[in-house]
């Protein structure tokens, strides 16, 4: 299996909109009742927070200089010598 890259920005973002489907999922199965506009700062924050992290992550990626390559094939493929 080829590895990716690990963006912590999609996880954040993916963690956000996880929980606001558990709030509307507890409130369509009657755990509790949720107005329809209480997830919009949930939402709006998660994809803020995602951003403010990709961009933190991009940067610091690039101040690393990240040249390696992601997957084993790859270096393989490079002349030995």
């Amino acid at each position: 299996m080829l590895r990716h890259e690990f963006q912590p920005g999609k996880l954040v973002a993916g963690a956000f909109l996880t929980l606001t489907g558990v709030i509307y999922a507890g409130d369509a199965g009657g755990l509790w009742d949720t107005p329809w506009f209480a997830v919009i700062p949930l939402v709006v924050a998660g994809l803020f927070l995602a951003g403010t992290v990709g961009t933190i992550t991009g940067v610091i990626r690039r101040r690393r200089g990240r040249t390696r390559p992601l997957t084993a094939p790859e270096a393989d493929a490079r002349p030995h010598g």
